[in-house]
């Protein structure tokens, strides 16, 4: 970027603050996440496949979830989960989800995201 379209104040502006800004709202709606009722209608809608499609996105839940909570307790945060050494293979994810949604069927509601069970059933099966 040339310093003349810096010195031009309304220019500089949007290039440093407006494009970011809806760049970042652009990936923010791209990846949203999926809901308990979208994923249920996920495995419902695709009979081939559908049960596969929800495997593979609690596993990359579950993983997402993992990593976001060793982001945060490297940035300071309290661990809420513990592995302490035992082993989360990615065959657990559909297993813990579902436990989950079972155990506090009360608490969930369909349109709450789906990666909110997998936080709370990692968090409940490995406590610290």
């Amino acid at each position: 970027m040339s310093n003349s379209l810096l010195r031009n104040k309304p220019m500089a502006f949007l290039w440093r603050v407006i494009i970011p800004c809806a760049a970042l709202m652009m990936a923010s709606q791209v990846a949203s996440a999926m809901s308990i009722r979208e994923l249920r209608a996920l495995e419902k809608t695709d009979v081939k496949q559908g049960a596969n499609y929800k495997r593979y996105y609690l596993v990359g839940a579950m993983e997402a979830t993992l990593a976001a909570h060793d982001a945060g307790v490297r940035a300071g945060a309290t661990p809420s989960i513990c592995l302490n050494g035992r082993r989360l293979e990615p065959a657990m994810a559909e297993g813990l989800y579902l436990t989950e949604l079972k155990r506090n069927s009360e608490l969930y509601e369909a349109d709450m995201p789906a990666l909110l069970v997998m936080g709370n059933a990692l968090a409940t099966v490995y406590p610290c």
